[in-house]
Order: C-alpha cells, then structure tokens, then sequence
C-alpha cells in the first residue's frame, strides 16, 4: 500500500468514527430540539428545558460568571473532544498524520463553510482569525499615496492598527468617521458613509456588528453605496458571523472576514475569509504563496507555513454543533439573555445604554455606562465580590462595560450579575 492509499483509508476510518461520536453527542440536543419543533425562535429562547441540555454540552469553569464571551467562546465537548484525538494522533507521527491524513481535511472545511456564508467553495480561505483575514485584504489591496481608505472610529484596534501602517509606509489616508452610540437609527450610518466619501476614497472597511456596543451596521446599504462608487468594501464578521441570521446575497459584499472561535464555537485560532471570485486575482496575499498555487485560487490566501493540522475535524464539530440549533435561535437566545439583564440595569437612574435594543441595531452583545463610577472599577468590582467577568474599556469618545453572554450562560448567571451591579451602585 502506497503513502497516499494509506493515509485515505486512515482518514476514511477516522470520518466514519468521527461522524458516529458527533451524532452521539448530538442526539440528546436533538431530542430537546424536537419537543419545541413549530415555536418561534423567540419562543424556545425563554425554554429553560431546552437550554438546560444546551449548556450540558460544555466542559466550563462554573466558579465564575464569564460574561465576556465576544472575546473567545469555550467551544461544546464534542468539538474539545475532537481536538485533542487529532492532537494526540497528529503528534505521534506529525510528518504523516498531519500532512497526509489531517490536512487534507481542509477541503470539507472550505465546503461546509461556504454552505454556512452561501457563497462557492472556491472563494473561501481559511485562517487562522479575523484579523488575519482581514488584514489579507486591507493589505493585499494595490493603494498609491494619496488613496484613501474610509472606515469608522470604533473598528477593530488591530484591523485600524493595519491600515495604519500602510498611511506611515506608503502615504494611504485613512478617515476614521464618528458616530454616537447608539446611533439613531441604521440610515444615519449610511449617510455619515456617503457624506465622507471623496473622489480619492478606494475602499471602505466597516463591521457587521461593532465589537464595543454589539451596533449592527446596515452593510448591504453600505456594500451598495461603495459599488455604486467603484469602491473595495470590506466587511469585518467577526462578530456577526453565526450570531445574526444572514447569508452573502442578503449583504452583496466583495470580502468578509471572520473569526471561528466566537459565535461558531469553534477551536482557538480558527477564522474564515470570503473573497469574491472575480476579486481573488487582483488581491496580494499577506505571505507569499509558491509559485505552483495559480493567482486566482483562493488557497494562496492560506500560506502561513507550518500549521496545526488537527484544529480542521474540530471545526467541522462545531459546524455540526451550529447546525443542530441553527442562528435563527442561537441569535434569539443571546438577545433573550441580554434583553434580561440591560431591561433591568437601565431603569437604574445611574445606568445609560450605549447599545440600542431594537433588534435591527443589536443581538447578544450589549454595552453600558455608569455615572460617577469608572467602568475599570465597576469591572473590578464585580470580580472581586461574585467573580464575575465583564469587560471595560476606554474609547476616545466614551467609556463602558461591554457584556457578552453564550449559549451555556444560565440565566442566574445573568441575574447574578444584574444583582451585583445594583448592588454597587445603590440606589
């Protein structure tokens, strides 16, 4: 038998293993899915029966209240369970078991990903993080000194830590536009786009979901206006990918960019970009690809060199783990758990909502100032007394603590928190 037929007939034995222990882990979710078969998505959100199994499907620290689940997400068991075979195995004989059995799982990575964003295998890269994606294309992108590259105040530090670099290198100009928070309503996002572009501007970055307040940006309007500009958009997922129910038509965009480790719940480390395949040629990869791999063929967007192979199988788990619940009612029970806590909070006198509720501007992420206390303090507080994790952060233009539940956040945890906060406040 040659190398290649024995590592085939190795990964054929290990799918079928595979797809037999991820049915198993599954059946119990598929059963409690079946009694709330016909209700609403928003009416299995308040279901506690259902989502009782839900969070037994985590290994998770329950001596402390996380509640920055934006940042990363502990992924299910099966998909935990997945990682460490292929870890185990790809470290017994790594030369083999990671490039001839492991590796070539990547295509039904690429596939199943592509059926998740609707659009081609063919115009699906996988990497290693949103960042990663979409610093491929904001630095793949041909620019001249003078060119301009329009994005908002509250994109990601390191996506504007890109763009950044090419305005000090190469003389782009990057206009970081302003908005309030929240924004009063989708159509003021559109126009503060439309005011700011100029006959220099050459592309648009702009985040489905704001990593700070959780605000939804209307980027099929803002996809559209930069076509009807002759404009690059790009769109940073990482927050809205798996969280909002959504394919690529429903937006019409050229490059998305997304990470696997938040609303996927997929192994650290793993992301997904989207290119158009009209746009793949012209698009400079971030490390240079061999000469073998052709300029219009997605894959060279992947040559990061080395790379662990084993994080493939756990993401087609936690693809398998999305489809069981599908977005529709993941997304209903994130905003369930974050309507629970802001609609308490905000009758607080002290308490301001920098996220709008309304479902067109928001989902599971949901952010909060406090008057006369510093969101550092609040934050410490919090974990001092109930151990309970939040986020605070500093912007240039306000200040708050940002909560994120998850599918496992059991609703006393929400509570918990509630609590706590009104205890530290008074009043």
């Amino acid at each position: 038998m040659t190398i290649a037929s024995s590592a085939a007939a190795e990964a054929a034995d290990r799918k079928r293993e595979r797809q037999r222990r991820c049915e198993a882990a599954l059946a119990p979710l598929r059963e409690a899915l079946a009694v709330v078969e016909g209700r609403s998505p928003e009416e299995a959100a308040a279901d506690e029966r259902l989502w009782s199994v839900v969070q037994g499907c985590f290994d998770v620290d329950r001596t402390l209240v996380n509640l920055n689940n934006g940042g990363v997400s502990p992924s299910p068991r099966l998909v935990q369970d997945a990682l460490r075979r292929d870890q185990g195995r790809a470290n017994e004989a790594p030369a083999y078991a990671m490039w001839s059995v492991l590796e070539p799982e990547v295509e039904a990575v690429r596939a199943r990903l592509a059926d998740l964003f609707g659009c081609d295998t063919e115009e699906v890269a996988i990497t290693r993080n949103a960042c990663e994606s979409l610093e491929t294309v904001l630095l793949g992108f041909d620019l001249r000194p003078g060119d301009e590259v329009l994005t908002t105040n509250q994109d990601y530090p390191r996506t504007l830590a890109a763009l950044r670099q090419r305005e000090r290198r190469e003389g782009v100009v990057v206009r970081a536009i302003s908005f309030p928070v929240p924004p009063p309503s989708p159509d003021d996002l559109v126009e503060r786009f439309r005011r700011a572009i100029t006959p220099r501007t050459r592309a648009i970055l702009v985040s489905h979901m704001t990593y700070l307040t959780g605000q939804i940006f209307p980027v099929a309007e803002i996809c559209r206006l930069g076509r009807d500009a002759g404009l690059e958009v790009v769109v940073d997922g990482a927050h809205a990918l798996a969280q909002l129910p959504f394919r690529r038509d429903d937006i019409g965009c050229d490059y998305y960019g997304a990470t696997l480790h938040k609303w996927v719940m997929g192994p650290i480390g793993t992301g997904f970009l989207y290119v158009r395949r009209e746009k793949i040629p012209r698009l400079w990869p971030l490390m240079a690809a061999t000469p073998e791999i052709r300029d219009d063929d997605i894959r060279k967007l992947e040559q990061i060199g080395t790379h662990p192979a084993s994080l493939h199988n756990a993401v087609l788990e936690a693809l398998a783990f999305h489809d069981v619940l599908g977005t529709a009612r993941k997304s209903a029970r994130l905003r369930y758990l974050r309507d629970r806590w802001a609609r308490r909070l905000v009758r607080h006198p002290r308490v301001r909502l920098l996220t709008d509720l309304s479902p067109e501007m928001s989902c599971g992420l949901g952010t909060f100032a406090v008057e006369g206390i510093s969101p550092f303090d609040l934050a410490e507080a919090l974990w001092e007394r109930r151990r309970i994790f939040v986020v605070a952060f500093g912007h240039e233009e306000f200040s708050g603590v940002r909560v994120t539940p998850s599918l496992y956040t059991r609703v006393e945890d929400v509570n918990a928190f509630a609590e706590e906060t009104e205890r530290i406040l008074g009043g």
